[in-house]
């Protein structure tokens, strides 16, 4: 230890403990500002992606997201009509539309990969509402 600690009656003396953990080879290594604890982020349990294609309109879902993972939207084909991600609480009954500071947000009409939502409510899911014109839309949602 690099400080001394004081040590008060009337006990005489002064409990002293360290933390360490195993160093490759099988030895202690003793936890320090030199040798810190080695930590990695621990990854989330995704769901299953969302994906297909459809010719018609539709509304695909539920994806259920993982808490506090970025959602992603991918969206493909040679299709004319717009693509809405939706949110519900309550099963899919009631569909609400996204927003970002009150305006619209992840609406779409052509090929797009981006994040759309990161979601903090376990009992929320999210589905695409898609209104076809013509063509074939690949779509994908994703963490």
């Amino acid at each position: 230890m690099s400080s001394s600690t004081p040590i008060q009656s009337p006990g005489g003396f002064a409990p002293v403990f360290a933390l360490g953990f195993e160093d490759g080879e099988g030895h202690c290594a003793v936890i320090s500002n030199e040798r810190p604890l080695p930590t990695r982020p621990a990854s989330a349990q995704v769901p299953a992606a969302l994906e297909g294609s459809t010719l018609v309109s539709s509304l695909m879902g539920p994806f259920e997201p993982a808490p506090f993972a970025p959602v992603y939207c991918t969206l493909s084909g040679d299709f004319d009509g717009t693509v809405r991600v939706v949110r519900s609480t309550d099963g899919g009954v009631t569909l609400h539309p996204l927003t970002a500071a009150g305006s619209t947000w992840a609406v779409f009409s052509a090929p797009a990969c981006e994040v759309v939502w990161q979601e903090c409510e376990d009992s929320a899911a999210l589905w695409l509402d898609c209104s076809l014109v013509s063509g074939t839309l690949e779509y994908r949602l994703s963490q």
